[in-house]
């Protein structure tokens, strides 16, 4: 916690007021993560279904962006598996709804082969970046 508050540029205390225990300020952590996320598959999903952007872009789209941009979210997930775990299974299954969602859209429409599934698109989510972030 002392290296945390140092880095953040505020006083121990000022840490502890604000999160009293490790677990509070982990749990804030996760929470914040959860709402990045969120609107990283919320924000793909409705202009797909607008029709603003295809199906298929928002995927490519998305795909770039958990690999690319959130690496150091990915990162801070690793960090708090065995802490958060609830949190962080919560997240992904919220995550998996939304993967869900646009590749039915991009089969909708057909910009996808229909033998490319969820399943695929979240192993590519869950597994690339690891890659990338290395």
């Amino acid at each position: 916690m002392d290296e945390i508050a140092t880095t953040a540029g505020v006083a121990t205390g000022t840490l502890y007021r604000h999160f009293p225990t490790k677990q509070d300020l982990i749990e804030s952590i996760v929470a914040d993560l959860a709402e990045g996320i969120d609107r990283s598959l919320n924000s793909p999903l409705a202009r797909a279904e607008d029709g603003t952007s295809s199906a298929i872009d928002e995927v490519i789209a998305l795909l770039h962006h958990v690999m690319i941009d959130m690496r150091q979210e990915r990162l801070l997930r690793f960090a708090v598996a065995g802490v958060a775990d609830d949190s962080l299974r919560e997240i992904q299954a919220r995550g998996r709804a939304a993967v869900e969602q646009l590749v039915a859209a991009a089969h909708r429409n057909d910009s996808l082969y229909p033998d490319v599934t969820a399943d695929d698109v979240v192993l590519l989510l869950s597994t690339a970046s690891v890659a990338i972030a290395d």
